[in-house]
């Protein structure tokens, strides 16, 4: 289930970078110029402010114990042994979109669930970054571009995960923690193959993230643009219902 994000107040926001400032003052009102940029984000609240996201918490950990053995956690739970006795560690990844072409992943660790829980939200919102959405699959002759317009990859340890298109109304045909993160980004179909140990769900997600860079730095040829329905980043609602 999406998780409630703050409201955010922009009239409690104190901007500590130029940036913040600029976006403050509605000199820059899109986010899809500082991302085009490379410009660096170092506040969470130029996120907030220029766009409305969903976050989502990303099942990695596990539950132990006689009965609830085996079922997903939305925490990873370590121990470091020491001599003054065992130091937890709890990791937290989450995952916030517009699901409109717009995606970031965050993990946070700390000696408590709270602590963990923010620092990935922050570091979510603070790598953000937008995908290619498109109608690659020879099956589909839709517009609207609700699938990937090409096949990526993308490898983290041994896990391998490839996304390809798929046509309208196959669904997204991949790993439950992937199918969120597609999910948020805007991605309505996609066929995936995945290889290696694909049980280390870390290794799956930041595989998944890979691959959706990857939409992004691919050359595309300009008689391709247009052909398979290609955006970048956001589209309008008119054109996102049609």
């Amino acid at each position: 289930m999406p998780e409630d994000l703050p409201e955010f107040n922009p009239d409690s926001w104190k901007p500590k970078t130029q940036l913040g400032m600029a976006v403050k003052n509605k000199e820059i009102t899109d986010i899809d110029t500082l991302l085009e940029k490379g410009t660096r984000i170092l506040e969470t609240e130029i996120t907030d402010s220029l766009l409305k996201l969903e976050a989502e918490f990303l099942l990695i950990g596990q539950a132990k114990g006689k009965f609830g053995g085996g079922q997903r956690r939305m925490f990873k739970s370590t121990q470091k042994k020491t001599m003054e006795g065992n130091k937890p560690k709890f990791t937290a990844v989450v995952v916030v979109g517009d699901r409109n072409g717009h995606i970031g992943i965050g993990m946070g660790g700390a000696k408590e669930t709270v602590p963990a829980r923010e620092k990935a939200f922050r570091q979510a919102k603070l790598n953000l970054f937008k995908i290619r959405r498109g109608t690659g699959s020879w099956e589909d002759d839709a517009e609207n571009p609700h699938s990937i317009p090409f096949a990526v990859e993308g490898k983290c340890g041994s896990v391998v995960l490839k996304l390809m298109p798929a046509p309208k109304g196959k669904g997204l045909c991949v790993e439950k923690e992937c199918a969120k993160i597609l999910a948020l980004a805007g991605i309505k179909d996609v066929w995936s193959k995945s290889f290696g140990q694909t049980k280390d769900k870390i290794n799956m997600i930041r595989a998944c993230e890979k691959a959706l860079r990857q939409l992004s730095t691919m050359k595309i040829a300009a008689r391709n643009v247009d052909h398979l329905h290609i955006v970048e980043g956001s589209i309008k609602k008119k054109e996102a219902e049609n």
